[in-house]
């Protein structure tokens, strides 16, 4: 078994390419123009929302079947086309040009998965089974989905001004570590989550002052 090395990426500016021009794909590149990624899509067919992307200019489209030397300069790939012959070929075409390739449906030959995701503003929870059972990692999604709600979003927003404030205000590293640990504590989630800049403000000064 595969032990994959769990990372998040930064993908704003790079080319990734998609191949394939079905559902699968079209939620892939939903995916990477979220994360900023430069894409580029190639297949004869395409559904009709890549094709107003494209028309768009929002995804650069090729319509024809893709060639070797399209994958060259991926920085990934993601292999969505409903011929598992092409797939099949694909994956390992990309692999000898050294990429990072996914294929759909198919995990033995992706060479990193994408996970199942939770997002909260800046804050993303991923869930990967290693593509064992991606039914399970919806499953899991779902569950935390029901935990963790929009209003983390607004306390990683307040942890981040209080760490920002604080690198400028407290020179010792362990008394830093010490304020982060005792705002998970502090009153600032419910303050934020209410939306109450003042009392979120008026926290973060009492955080840094000790009270």
């Amino acid at each position: 078994m595969t032990n994959y090395y769990p990372m998040m990426v930064d993908l704003s500016g790079r080319r990734c390419l998609v191949v394939g021009g079905g559902r699968v794909a079209e939620r892939k590149v939903a995916l990477l123009l979220d994360c900023g990624a430069v894409v580029e899509v190639v297949s004869p067919d395409t559904t009709p929302k890549l094709t107003a992307l494209a028309a768009a200019g929002t995804i650069h489209l090729v319509r024809r079947a893709v060639r070797p030397d399209d994958l060259t300069g991926a920085f990934l790939i993601f292999v969505a086309t409903d011929d598992p012959v092409v797939n099949h070929t694909v994956a390992v075409q990309a692999r000898e040009a050294g990429g990072l390739v996914n294929v759909a449906d198919a995990p033995e030959a992706c060479t990193f998965h994408v996970p199942s995701a939770v997002r909260r503003g800046d804050l993303t929870i991923a869930i990967s089974t290693g593509g064992g059972s991606p039914a399970l990692a919806k499953r899991l999604r779902q569950r935390i989905e029901a935990t963790i709600g929009p209003e983390y979003e607004a306390f990683l927003a307040a942890l981040r001004e209080l760490r920002t404030l604080a690198r400028e205000a407290v020179l010792d590293p362990a008394e830093r570590r010490a304020i982060y640990r005792r705002a998970l504590d502090s009153e600032l989630f419910d303050h934020a989550a209410r939306g109450d800049r003042a009392a979120v403000k008026a926290c973060i000064a009492d955080l840094l002052t000790g009270c």
